[in-house]
């Protein structure tokens, strides 16, 4: 199903709810390599993503609803970018809809991603949107587990080089 009305807009308080549902998903945790976090941990780590003035963030909202975000971040010196969306919506399009979107905000290259091995829909939506691999790491998520990653770069000349 194609969404028509996929736009990029400022995160705002009344999104957060949304968000912390959608990272409460064990399926999407899962394949992400990630661990939720509780009600608090999540409030006060969206505090402090609104209070860094060098992270840009934007919600994801298709047909009036919010369902995902898109965010470049400073990983140590590297700018990196990262996104969540409702697995309700996997498989639409939405994500290389909305990360491409999000490409002509974030105007820093090279720019980072990462994401876990297992998840070879996000590397798939990551080199639709020019993203090549560059090397691959282990991260340890919240809860202690290590997770193989790719690493991959978007540097200026490969921008919308991939096609849709």
């Amino acid at each position: 199903m194609k969404h028509e009305s996929l736009i990029l807009r400022e995160v705002v308080d009344d999104d957060l709810p949304h968000f912390f549902e959608h990272q409460r998903d064990p399926v999407a945790n899962r394949l992400a390599g990630s661990s939720p976090r509780d009600l608090e941990t999540y409030t006060e780590h969206w505090s402090q993503v609104a209070s860094n003035e060098t992270v840009l963030r934007r919600t994801i909202e298709v047909e009036g609803a919010p369902v995902g975000y898109v965010a470049s971040f400073l990983r140590t010196e590297q700018r990196e970018i990262g996104y969540w969306i409702a697995r309700s919506l996997w498989g639409q399009g939405i994500t290389t809809r909305a990360l491409t979107a999000f490409l002509v905000l974030e105007r820093t290259r090279p720019l980072e991603a990462r994401t876990a091995k297992q998840n070879l829909a996000s590397l798939r939506v990551l080199e639709k949107c020019g993203f090549v691999r560059k090397g691959e790491d282990v991260f340890t998520n919240r809860a202690g587990e290590s997770f193989e990653e790719h690493v991959l770069v978007l540097e200026a000349a490969s921008f919308g080089r991939s096609g849709d």
